[in-house]
């Protein structure tokens, strides 16, 4: 991953630490964001398919994708505000994940 997500995630969390604190119900919101962060991909997909006829199709893949992106990133700021190195976590979660696909050929 590129060195400008781990500097936003770090800078991120310094950010929120200064203006919030760091108490459990500060942790507690900046866990929450990631679920309210996933709502708004929620509207975006629904506003990609045109969903609601009031409105139309008012997003596209593009849309959607930024908001899951920030989805990732809120995910980010949360596991590195628990003390915790985003990336070592990342890296290890994709691991276990990865061992539960059926794949027949490793070498790409």
């Amino acid at each position: 991953m590129s060195d400008a997500i781990w500097t936003t995630v770090r800078d991120a969390r310094v950010w929120l630490d200064q203006a919030n604190g760091t108490d459990r119900s500060e942790l507690t919101c900046r866990i929450l964001k990631v679920t309210e962060e996933a709502g708004e991909v929620a509207g975006a997909w629904i506003g990609l398919l045109g969903q609601n006829p009031r409105k139309g199709v008012t997003h596209d893949l593009a849309d959607v994708a930024d908001e899951l992106a920030d989805v990732a990133i809120t995910a980010l700021v949360a596991i590195e505000s628990l003390g915790l190195d985003p990336r070592e976590v990342l890296a290890g979660r994709a691991e276990r994940v990865h061992a539960r696909f059926p794949v027949s050929d490793q070498s790409g």
